[in-house]
């Protein structure tokens, strides 16, 4: 009897490129990676087998980019996004467009054809583009590329530097096929730093900040999506309530300040009172925002008093209106003026201590930074800041229930009822989410995400997914449409492959709602707005995912069973929800 021939054993991995990507990744403190594999980028993929990276697919490009721009945004960290050549890579753009608005942290790592089919020759390269990093130029904040196995931890690197910049945005790094499968003759990545370049306030700009809003008798606040992303949430309220400043938010700002704070003027920004409170500031302190057409309420915002802004990106510092302005992360900022104030505060108090007599006369007792109050409802004179708060929501709310939107209200109402406090929830672009930028309580800071920036139909559930990915611990709720939600109907595989925690709301209206309504109003009929749609109870439950129909009396039951459910589900909402009034079309 022959004996056997042994198998040869398996030859030796030899390191590539693709392993540089991946220990360069971790030595920078990754630990998570999202991403979709191709051909080219083959020699990446394979190098996640050796690695500890922890690699969540996902089934189209845009969804993965979606994903980690969710995840970057919940752990104000890095998120590493693999793709492939040419269409994989392209299919990434409306997704980067998202967190370039948003200033989330994605360092996509694409592929590129090899080496030598580079530098604009028609060698035809399977997925081969005359210039595909000049896709990305006016998408992202910098482009890399490594064209050697030895660049490669250097150009991870320096993305990563750049997406971590204040502000943070995504970046684009590509390396060609043949260098991620070349042998590396480098020994393994190990001592890689990257540097986040901080962007501090200038003294001269701070000193003086400080003495308008001291100095002002109706500062007003308005915080933006910076102030999240800074997580200078503690440093607003601190300043707010030196100065007694009312403060509103805006849709990518909503958590920056409590709901429920006497000095919230929530964020209904889409209102005329609002607009017109923030108008008559004497001195309006603009906090990471630019100040655009939806935090403008469509441009119709027309300043009276002065306007100080705080903006860490450069391009959008006075591009609006007319400002002192200060280019600086908003959390150095703040603290900055929070400790300038707090000592003219200090100072002004030892001078009232030594001559109280002689200022008890003055125009009331300053409440802080020397600042006189404004004086009681019943003075005769203006209302106090905490009353005109509570007049403003008491008119906007008087606004709405005019329009005789009980639905709308009542959906929104069992949606927060039943989201448990601290859960994070994302929205995609429809009618509800619209409702959510003004009126939800996301009752935790950094808890709510939308596509508000760039706008793209698709960003709820495979936000929500990522969101999962970073905190599985805590429920995610994902808000999207009919319509919104085709663009990532493919992503139920990818939340059952990993078991997450993500209960996806669909509100079925038959089509694209919010459009329907646009074209109704402005030509008398909608056209290409109505739209055939499967079954989605059934569908998602094709893919092994738990999903109920529900109705409007029930989903707030409904929606807390499924997210105290483990693992996904879905909640499908049959409603035609409406608008509330513009009021910008009045101005």
């Amino acid at each position: 009897m022959s004996t056997p021939t042994p198998m040869p054993p398996p030859a030796q991995h030899r390191r590539n490129g693709g392993d540089l990507v991946v220990e360069s990744l971790a030595a920078l403190g990754a630990d998570t990676v999202f991403g979709l594999p191709g051909q080219h980028a083959l020699g990446v993929f394979d190098a996640l087998r050796r690695s500890a990276l922890r690699y969540v697919g996902l089934r189209v490009e845009n969804n993965a980019g979606f994903a980690a721009d969710a995840y970057a945004r919940t752990t104000h960290g890095v998120a590493p996004l693999l793709v492939s050549t040419g269409p994989g890579a392209l299919m990434t753009l409306a997704a980067l467009q998202e967190a370039a608005a948003g200033s989330a942290a994605v360092l996509a790592i694409g592929s590129q054809v090899p080496l030598a089919g580079i530098g604009g020759g028609r060698h035809g390269y399977l997925h081969e583009l005359t210039d595909q990093s000049a896709s990305f130029r006016g998408v992202v904040k910098s482009v890399h590329t490594a064209r050697t196995a030895s660049q490669i931890p250097s150009a991870v690197a320096a993305a990563w530097e750049s997406a971590l910049s204040t502000p943070h945005g995504p970046v684009w790094l590509e390396i060609p096929q043949d260098v991620l499968l070349a042998e590396a003759d480098v020994p393994p990545v190990a001592g890689l730093r990257a540097r986040p370049k901080e962007l501090l306030p200038r003294t001269e700009l701070i000193t003086e900040a400080a003495t308008r809003l001291t100095r002002a008798r109706r500062p007003v606040i308005l915080a933006g999506g910076g102030v999240v992303r800074a997580g200078a949430e503690a440093e607003l309220l601190a300043l707010a309530e030196q100065l007694r400043a009312p403060v509103a938010t805006t849709f990518g700002g909503k958590g920056a300040f409590p709901w429920e704070h006497p000095l919230s003027l929530q964020s209904w920004l889409e209102d005329r009172y609002t607009t017109a409170f923030l108008e008559d500031a004497d001195t309006l302190l603009v906090v990471g925002s630019g100040l655009g057409e939806l935090s403008s309420n469509y441009h119709t915002f027309r300043p009276l008093g002065r306007v100080v802004q705080i903006e860490a990106d450069l391009g959008k510092l006075e591009s609006n209106h007319a400002a002192l302005g200060i280019h600086a992360d908003a959390r150095a900022a703040l603290a900055a003026l929070v400790k300038e104030v707090g000592e003219r505060e200090t100072g002004e108090a030892g001078r009232t201590e030594d001559d109280e007599a002689s200022t008890a006369g003055e125009a009331g007792a300053a409440p802080g930074a020397g600042r006189p109050p404004s004086p009681g409802p019943g003075s005769g004179h203006a209302p106090s800041p905490e009353a005109a708060v509570s007049a403003l929501l008491a008119r906007v709310r008087d606004r709405i229930a005019g329009q005789h939107l009980d639905l709308e209200q009542q959906v929104l109402a069992s949606v927060r009822a039943a989201l448990p406090d601290g859960a994070v929830s994302c929205w995609d672009m429809t009618i509800l989410a619209y409702w959510a930028w003004s009126a939800f309580d996301p009752r935790h800071t950094n808890a709510l995400h939308s596509a508000q920036g760039a706008g793209g139909l698709g960003y709820g559930f495979p936000a929500a997914l990522g969101a999962a990915v970073a905190d599985p611990a805590r429920p995610v709720l994902a808000v999207s449409g009919d319509g919104g939600a085709m663009y990532s109907i493919a992503e139920l595989a990818t939340a059952r492959q990993y078991d997450l925690p993500v209960t996806w709301l669909i509100v079925d209206d038959g089509g694209y709602g919010i459009l329907r309504e646009y074209m109704t109003d402005a030509f008398g009929a909608p056209t290409a707005t109505e739209l055939t749609r499967p079954d989605f109870v059934a569908l998602a439950e094709s893919f092994g995912v738990p999903a109920v129909r529900t109705a409007p009396d029930r989903l707030r039951t409904d929606l807390a069973a499924a997210l105290a459910a483990p693992g996904p589900s879905v909640v499908v909402l049959p409603a035609h929800l409406r608008m509330f009034a513009p009021t910008h079309l009045d101005s």
